[in-house]
């Protein structure tokens, strides 16, 4: 078996600096060397089907597309190219039963369904949902700006997380993949929210507050349906300096976020959640996967993988590992 870290990335068309996925594999102590990089334009987010070979690439443009990725032996092809139906496709998930690729469009405030064949091939998109409205930012929030889109672990309901309307609109999802309005959730206004993840078995989730700075607690009352129980900063120290929330993760009892501007991965515990650390991992950590112990960022302005021991967090030593503009880090086994 063979470990490999799989980056994505923007490219020139997005003014980025990077060329496509790449592919390092995982050395002792956690090191990544490049391998191979698969062109492509922007496949800013990446998500794996759960029981077949194959990766789903968002290619975050003014068209909006995605890509199916195969992954054999480490090397990796690319097969299907579809349009998302909305511009610049921010988001991928697959739901757990592996039938259906949903994607949420981000300037095109729309939520996408592609049905997905037996191999994990795309078949083709089968529906899409147009949001409409506003939030109190001006700039941000002048429309809906699909961030998210979230499916239950029945896969029978998907939520999806709008920061222009600071909503969660779910929807249920039939069989043959067309959704249908479920519930709407209001977070506070001006949230932005930008990613729901639910705590597996029980009825808790959070949202990451990008506009706000904050990291909300939920309560799921009905299926789809939130309310809030509590909202925290998103780091720990305070500062003056402007900060866009990203991407959030939950590893057993902790909570981790990242945040851009204070530029740290910011960890929390506890009941009602309290911020435990910051720590350092570089400009712009647009997302973050953590491996074995070890924490893999992007960040995104510094043009480098960096990586640290949450053992360490707050203080940990940072490595890095140098690539264009990335966006995501998905690991894989081969």
């Amino acid at each position: 078996m063979t470990e490999l870290v799989l980056v994505g990335c923007y490219t020139a068309e997005m003014g980025g600096k990077g060329y496509g996925i790449s592919t390092f594999s995982r050395g002792v102590g956690g090191a990544l060397a490049l391998e191979a990089t698969l062109p492509m334009v922007s496949p800013s987010w990446l998500v794996k089907h759960p029981a077949q070979p194959m990766i789903y690439a968002a290619n975050e443009t003014d068209t909006g597309e995605v890509t199916s990725v195969s992954i054999v032996d480490g090397e990796l092809e690319a097969l299907d190219v579809v349009s998302t139906g909305g511009a610049h496709p921010c988001h991928l998930a697959v739901t757990p039963d592996g039938r259906f690729l949903l994607c949420a469009n981000y300037t095109g405030g729309s939520l996408a369904v592609f049905a997905l064949r037996a191999d994990g091939r795309i078949d083709a998109r089968i529906d899409l949902v147009q949001h409409t409205g506003s939030g109190p930012d001006a700039k941000r929030q002048e429309a809906a700006h699909v961030h998210m889109a979230v499916p239950s672990p029945d896969s029978s309901v998907v939520s999806a997380v709008d920061l222009g309307t600071d909503e969660i609109r779910s929807y249920t999802l039939s069989a043959d993949g067309k959704l249908t309005p479920l519930a709407v959730t209001t977070l506070p206004p001006g949230t932005g929210p930008r990613q729901l993840v639910r705590r597996p078995g029980t009825s808790t989730a959070y949202v990451a507050g990008e506009l706000a700075g904050t990291l909300l607690t939920l309560r799921e009352t009905s299926p789809g349906a939130f309310e809030v129980t509590d909202s925290v900063p998103s780091t720990l120290a305070t500062s003056d300096v402007t900060n866009l929330v990203a991407h959030l993760e939950i590893l057993d009892e902790m909570v981790y976020l990242s945040n851009r501007g204070p530029d740290c991965v910011t960890s929390f515990a506890g009941s009602p959640l309290a911020a435990v650390a910051d720590q350092a991992c570089g400009a712009g950590p647009r997302h973050f996967a953590i491996v074995d112990g070890l924490c893999y960022v992007a960040a995104q302005n510094d043009h480098a993988i960096t990586a640290f021991s949450l053992a360490d967090k707050g203080n940990a030593e940072l490595n890095r590992f140098p690539t264009g503009s990335p966006s995501f880090v998905l690991a894989v086994t081969v």
